[in-house]
């Protein structure tokens, strides 16, 4: 990726560079690139800077994701992987005791849906939103439309 992507947000600002390159006979069986995202983040409340190095593998040709293309497929992943850290957090999917058909599948679909039914109606943190409709009967089936 010729420019840095650079966003901010959450009091810090990130610059991501990716390198890619074709690669053959690494012991990733159907691995066609290999890719280094590096991201060098800077805190602005306290001007802390962090760098962060992550490597992947991908059975993507050059022809079927160019660099721009498997930095947003990264991206898009670590949203996924947000989403997961606020459902174990939040409700401790990963202690879980449910294993068997498709009950943990299930229980993951209705956290998802609180958890966007939250974000709908503006909480920026779930946690807190959770308490505050426990505590009164109405405002879940209030934030769902069921009154």
């Amino acid at each position: 990726m010729p420019n840095p992507a650079r966003d901010t947000g959450h009091g810090r600002g990130e610059i991501r560079r990716i390198k890619v390159c074709t690669v053959n006979n690494l012991p990733f069986p159907g691995a066609r690139q290999a890719v280094q995202l590096k991201r060098r983040r800077v805190n602005h409340k306290t001007g802390k800077i962090s760098i962060k190095t992550v490597y992947a593998v991908t059975d993507l040709s050059a022809e079927q994701a160019d660099p721009r293309q498997l930095a947003a497929m990264i991206r898009s992943h670590w949203r996924i992987e947000a989403l997961h850290h606020v459902r174990d957090t939040t409700f401790a999917e990963d202690a879980s005791q449910l294993r068997t058909g498709n009950a943990p599948r299930a229980m993951a679909t209705w956290r998802n849906r609180s958890i966007g039914a939250l974000r709908l109606a503006g909480a920026q943190n779930i946690a807190a939103a959770l308490r505050a409709n426990s505590r009164d009967p109405n405002r879940p089936l209030a934030l769902l439309g069921i009154t």
